[in-house]
């Protein structure tokens, strides 16, 4: 168990001194990639946008944003910014980054996935940081254009110069997150539970439950277009309300007969075999079993992913809602 009081970091804890005077290069201009890279231009920072040539597209959009932008080749600076998906960051490391890490210098992720699996070992002489955004890069960028900030957490895996925490936090201040709250944790603490909570609970937990909901009420003979409004479409209004306000926040908002069938039934569904599943689960992320597995597939070209995805995308649920969304005229 964690200490139940966190350290949590703001605006006054952060200093962007520590990295006044220095270049900061964004290797990446995607949905974390852009944002950091503009927030932190804003905020009165040196920053430059590391492309491959060949994504004319990213690079033509950047320059348009009105960022500097240099080849992959080209990459170096004071603190390198590793944006760009976790399965292609070891790749790009070795043949761009890790000749280039200066003494002291830093090298920034916002998720821990490869140092913690030791993907990439940057040298002793180099500061190794997180800073990890609770929410997508457009929503980073917009609420730091409203004077507002998403939270964020902020961890310290080396310190090669004394001051790595100070640069993180500044980091931190520069994309805006120290206005909401930086949450002090290790590349530990964030790569395995970020893992466990996109695979029992909001990626695969939620999906798995949505699909079989679907199937058991099919089977049973209803209609597929009622069952895709009662198990899917009005997912969405009970997440906002405990996102909003709390799960007992949603339970303050259903009928009494939800409230009633819920608190009975969902631990039928939920219950100690699916506990002992979740366990099972969070080992095999502790252990390196589920990152050696993955790893393995992109080795072998994700012929399992593939495969898996195909699938997901012919589920009979997709069909239904597909037909279902044309009656819903306020999605796009």
């Amino acid at each position: 168990m964690g200490d139940p009081m966190a350290k949590i970091y703001r605006d006054q804890d952060a200093d962007l001194g520590f990295l006044k005077d220095k270049k900061i290069c964004i290797v990446g201009y995607g949905s974390q990639g852009h944002a950091h890279a503009l927030n932190l231009r804003d905020s009165g920072l040196d920053v430059v946008v590391a492309l491959p040539e060949w994504d004319k597209e990213t690079w033509k959009k950047a320059e348009g944003d009105g960022m500097r932008v240099v080849r992959l080749e080209e990459i170096g600076g004071d603190l390198i910014a590793m944006l760009i998906p976790d399965m292609v960051q070891p790749e790009v490391y070795r043949k761009f980054v890790r000749d280039k890490l200066k003494p002291n210098s830093a090298i920034l992720f916002a998720h821990g996935f490869n140092i913690h699996y030791n993907q990439i070992v940057p040298p002793q002489n180099v500061d190794v940081v997180m800073v990890a955004p609770k929410g997508p890069g457009p929503l980073v960028r917009r609420m730091f254009l409203e004077g507002k900030g998403v939270p964020a957490l902020v961890a310290v895996h080396r310190n090669a110069s004394g001051k790595a925490l100070e640069i993180a936090l500044a980091y931190a201040k520069g994309i805006g997150a120290t206005r909401a709250g930086v949450i002090e944790t290790t590349f530990k603490e964030e790569t395995e539970t970020d893992l466990f909570g996109e695979q029992v609970d909001l990626c695969g937990g939620v999906a798995e439950m949505i699909k079989m909901s679907f199937e058991v009420l099919v089977e049973a003979g209803y209609q597929p277009e009622v069952a895709y409004f009662e198990v899917l479409h009005e997912l969405k209004l009970i997440v906002d309300l405990i996102y909003e306000g709390g799960i007992f926040n949603m339970w303050r908002a259903v009928s009494e007969t939800a409230k009633y069938g819920g608190m009975t039934r969902g631990k039928r569904i939920f219950n100690g075999n699916t506990r002992e599943e979740m366990r099972r689960i969070l080992r095999e992320i502790q252990t390196g079993e589920f990152a050696r597995e993955w790893i393995l597939e992109n080795m072998a070209g994700r012929p399992v992913y593939n495969k898996l995805l195909e699938m997901e995308a012919n589920h009979p649920i997709e069909k239904v809602g597909k037909e279902m969304r044309k009656m819903i005229p306020w999605l796009k």
